[in-house]
Formats: C-alpha cells, structure tokens, sequence
C-alpha cells in the first residue's frame, strides 16, 4: 500500500532510538498516523513540527497498519509561531478539535480551513476570525454545521444579527428583537458584508460564544471532554491584542 498527499503537522511523539509517530492532517486520508525513521535527526527535526506543511510519502503492506512516512517539507513555519503566545493557543486549540474526527476519514473542505487557519495564526488581526471559521467548519464537517445566510423566521438575508441557540439558524435582528435575550449575538465578521472588516473584542468575543456553544453541546458534551484551556487563552489573548489595535 502506498500514497503521496499533502499535510500538517499536527504533533509527533518519540518512538524508538531516534523515530517519531507522527499525526498529519492531510488533504485526502484525513488525520493519520505514521511512523518516521529518524525523524529527531538533524535533518527532520525541523520538518516535524507541528503547524509545518508537509509532503507526505505513506506505505505499508496494508491499510490496517500504522506504516511509515517519508516526509518533505513545504512550509517550514513552526519557528514563527513558536514565537507567538497567540499563535502556539491557537494551533493547540485546532489540533484538539482535530482529534474529534475518526481517523483516516477525509475533510478536504476543513483541511483547506486548517491551512489557512495555521498560515495566519501569528497574525492578531486575522487569526480569531480564521478560528472562528475553522470552527464553523468543523461543526459542519461533524454534522452539526449552522445556517448563517437567511433569517429562520422571514427568509431575508439583511440585517441578520442573532442566532437561535436551539436551531443554530440566523435571525434578523427585527424578527429576533422580541427574543433578544434568549438569543446568541451574531458578531458582524461572520456576515457577508462585514466579511472585510476588523472584529472589535466585543465581536470577537462573540464569535467564538457562538461557536463555543454549539461545540459543547453537540461535540464536546457528547464526548465527555472539555474544550481545550488553549482555547479560552487564546480568546483572552486574540480580544486583549484588538482593544489594543
């Protein structure tokens, strides 16, 4: 058995003298593992790390086994979020919502999120709204995905600023006036014509409540974990660096 595919790395551990077990997210057979010879060697060692984009090489006699990776680097950006707070929450943080998909199971659409998730996140201005993205989507790719263009209640498509937390579908903010307080906010960045503007805190915030929300209910919760704590420092982090802009 053999396949070339793309991937990020999402970690290795030790294994062996000098031998890493490596979790890749890839574009094509989903989140697998594999065995790397010598990959705490000089010239690997850098490749393995996570957040790293990789070219990957897989074999084994079948599909049932764990086999081998050789690996190449393609972007070697581990050294630049190694030096952000904000970006080492933010890769912990996808890296753990990752492990909720089975492994080998393919997400082209989450893995073209993940990429350009882990090629900002040491971007305070664009690493929140590319998360809170991710989320979206991985809440989608698990089958819990929200309905965020049309209000529930009328259809229309303008003015959408709640969410029911309920039915994870938009309101508009007319129609969900007289529920407001039931209501999760539904921060402007997530709308097509806030799209190009910057979060405020307030809306970043907001962001990732909504998506906090329908993870714990219908991912986490079901699971028996909790959210990562990377993922409330990284809020922390992502809305103290936007009152500060």
């Amino acid at each position: 058995m053999e396949w070339t595919d793309e991937g990020i790395v999402l970690g290795a551990r030790s294994h062996g003298e000098s031998g890493a077990i490596v979790e890749l997210l890839t574009m094509e057979h989903g989140r697998h593992l594999g065995y790397v010879n010598g990959a705490r060697g000089r010239r690997l060692a850098a490749v393995v790390q996570p957040g790293n984009t990789v070219a990957a090489v897989w074999r084994a006699r079948t599909d049932e086994q764990m086999g081998t990776y050789t690996l190449e680097g393609v972007a070697l950006r581990s050294g630049a979020l190694m030096g952000s707070r904000l970006a080492l929450y933010g890769l912990a943080t996808m890296s753990a919502h990752l492990r909720h998909l089975p492994e080998r199971d393919p997400h082209p659409a989450l893995y073209v999120a993940a990429q350009a998730l882990v090629s900002h996140l040491d971007d305070p201005d664009l690493a929140p709204r590319l998360l809170v993205a991710f989320e979206l989507a991985l809440l989608a790719e698990l089958g819990f995905g929200l309905d965020l263009g049309r209000c529930a209640l009328t259809g229309v498509t303008d003015d959408l600023a709640w969410v029911s937390p309920k039915t994870g579908r938009a309101v508009s903010r007319d129609a969900g006036a007289p529920w407001a307080d039931r209501l999760l906010p539904l921060p402007a960045f997530l709308g097509a014509r806030g799209a190009g503007e910057d979060p405020s805190p307030e809306e970043i915030a907001q962001g990732f409540a909504l998506t906090g929300h329908f993870l714990e209910r219908d991912v986490l919760a079901p699971s028996g974990v909790q959210a990562p704590p990377e993922r409330a420092r990284f809020v922390g982090l992502a809305t103290a660096c936007a009152e500060r802009a």
